[in-house]
């Protein structure tokens, strides 16, 4: 049985990202996926899984298959807060139900990557604070985080975190540039997890800043 690579996606859809942000979003992940599609261990191995927040948390891709996943049409409200600690905290459910564990002789899956993109900072401040440990305890191989746009605040990211980068522009070209990059560490992941178990990141282009 292929062991899986499980990679989750965190993508904040509140109300500032509506618009040519969203739009740009979509078309860096269709990069992505693009990109994945072309590795034929990442096509093999590769589970990805979409959350998406703003005043709800939705699962709007449950675990899938690279080979047979369908992007799922992604929106986002006029405005409304930043939820996220309530998406961390579905986070944990999710990989707590679908990530499969090694047992005795039994492979499990790889250790899940995770990747999250904001452009403001969590409006549940409290519950972001609780979930950060809880998180840190799931067994990720990386979690990543961007901070994108101006409003953006990496210091909340930090202590989430062990990779921040941040975006100056919201501009399609910076989006497409971090998908990309997201693409090229996700197949590093493929390699290293078999060997390491750990994530070790290509070198960002241009538009992305690694913070820490």
């Amino acid at each position: 049985m292929i062991r899986r690579l499980p990679v989750y996606l965190l993508l904040d859809t509140s109300g500032s990202m509506k618009g040519e942000p969203l739009e740009s979003v979509k078309t860096g992940i269709a990069a992505m996926l693009g990109g994945l599609r072309q590795d034929p261990h990442a096509l093999e191995s590769l589970h990805l899984s979409i959350i998406t927040f703003d005043r709800d948390v939705k699962i709007l891709l449950p675990l899938s298959g690279l080979e047979t996943l369908q992007l799922p049409e992604i929106t986002c409200p006029d405005s409304g807060p930043t939820h996220l600690g309530a998406a961390l905290e579905t986070l944990c459910e999710r990989v707590a139900s679908e990530v499969i564990k090694t047992e005795g002789e039994d492979k499990g899956d790889w250790r899940p990557l995770l990747f999250i993109m904001t452009d403001g900072s969590p409006s549940d401040v409290q519950l972001y604070k609780e979930m950060i440990p809880k998180v840190r305890s799931m067994g990720f191989g990386s979690i990543i985080a961007c901070a994108a746009g101006p409003k953006a605040r990496k210091e909340d990211l930090q202590p989430l975190a062990d990779h921040v980068v941040s975006l100056d522009t919201m501009d399609g070209n910076g989006f497409v540039s971090f998908f990309r990059w997201v693409s090229a560490s996700v197949a590093s992941g493929n390699i290293s997890s078999g060997t390491t178990g750990e994530l070790h990141l290509p070198p960002p282009p241009p538009e992305v800043n690694l913070v820490f």
